[in-house]
């Protein structure tokens, strides 16, 4: 005859799988209390990098590359040539005007030594003149005087008329003379303003020159400058990112050819709801798991919270000034700093998506 009792298992099994789930419920809605509580959490948050892009400064075609995708590079370390025969051939013609224009002005200068000499003989030449002439008045002023006596003495019939002839002609003579010195002054001077004015004329010249060779000085290194621009280097250390540029590619200038990212220096950008920022302050600690890596954990620290919402940044901000205004939870971002990077460097990559969780209470 069957027992109408039920087992104790049967009976108390069930009971005891709810109490166990109900206290289970129980402890994880009381965990995730407390930890709301203590942490503000978003999965909208990213690792950021620092990244330089590699331009084009000139135009020309890709004569060589000399990394691959995805390499390290050095700062420093050459990545790419453009063609430079154009740029050498532009930095020749620059030297070539300089070349020429120093040799204009070294002959200017040779011209302005000549004006200087000529201007000295010139000097020289009217001192002697001015010379001449006082004696030539010397002699004339003598003559004067001696037809004065020999005049005096034919009055008084003591000296002969050719006597007194010969006295005038002597006058005459020596009066001719004394403006023939006279002129020799006049030319002379002459002679000097002419000489000066060449000097000046040389000297604006050179001057000229001068500055001329200025701007061919400029040039050729202008020259030089875009013939070092067609060979590229790295401009940080990092990791190459997908090349833009192959072998017999026209590139212009502007034109990213490659990008490189920082690998040793990576933050987390958190995108926190503006309600969560009440009890978020610098310095809190966080906890951060990559998406890409779970098991993974990684400590961060609160660097730094933006001053304006990410809608602030973008390409056409909201105006909330319309009439067809529909509030939205806005998000500010908060920069995180990864403690000791160093130990997740070969595994972290910008723009890998993490949650964050920031300890705002003990």
């Amino acid at each position: 005859m069957a027992s109408d009792s039920t087992s104790p298992v049967k009976t108390y099994l069930p009971r005891l799988i709810g109490l166990v789930a109900i206290v289970a419920a129980a402890y994880w809605g009381f965990t995730a209390y407390r930890r709301g509580q203590q942490y503000e959490s978003t999965d909208n948050a990213q690792i950021e990098g620092t990244s330089a892009p590699v331009l084009a400064r000139v135009a020309g075609y890709v004569q060589e590359v000399d990394v691959a995708d995805y390499a390290t590079v050095k700062r420093g370390q050459p990545l790419l040539t453009i063609d430079p025969q154009e740029y050498e051939v532009a930095l020749q013609q620059a030297e070539a005007d300089y070349q020429s224009t120093l040799a204009d002005i070294k002959t200017a200068q040779a011209d302005l030594a000549t004006a200087q000499a000529t201007t000295r003989n010139v000097a020289q030449n009217l001192k002697v003149a001015q010379s001449a002439a006082a004696v030539q008045a010397v002699r004339r002023n003598k003559a004067q005087a001696d037809l004065q006596r020999d005049q005096n003495l034919y009055n008084d019939q003591s000296l002969t008329r050719k006597q007194l002839d010969d006295s005038r002609n002597t006058v005459e003579v020596q009066a001719q003379t004394y403006q023939n010195s006279q002129e020799q002054i006049g030319l002379a001077r002459t002679q000097q303003g002419v000489a000066e004015a060449g000097i000046q004329k040389a000297q604006a010249a050179i001057q000229k020159m001068q500055a001329v060779l200025k701007v061919k000085a400029a040039a050729v290194e202008s020259a030089k400058l875009r013939l070092t621009y067609a060979k590229l280097a790295a401009p940080i250390t990092g990791k190459i990112g997908k090349k833009n540029a192959v072998v017999g590619q026209y590139v212009q200038p502007g034109q990213t050819l490659m990008t490189i990212v920082n690998d040793s220096t990576f933050w987390v950008i958190a995108n926190m709801k503006e309600t969560q920022l009440e009890k978020v302050v610098v310095g809190q600690p966080v906890d951060i798991k990559i998406d890409a890596y779970p098991n993974l954990e990684v400590k961060g620290r609160v660097a730094s919270l933006s001053e304006a919402t990410g809608a602030r940044f973008a390409l056409l901000p909201p105006d909330n000034s319309s009439g067809n205004f529909v509030k939205i939870t806005q998000r500010v971002p908060v920069k995180i700093e990864i403690l000791n990077p160093e130990k997740y460097k070969d595994k972290l990559r910008a723009g890998l998506s993490v949650d964050a969780a920031i300890r705002v209470a003990d």
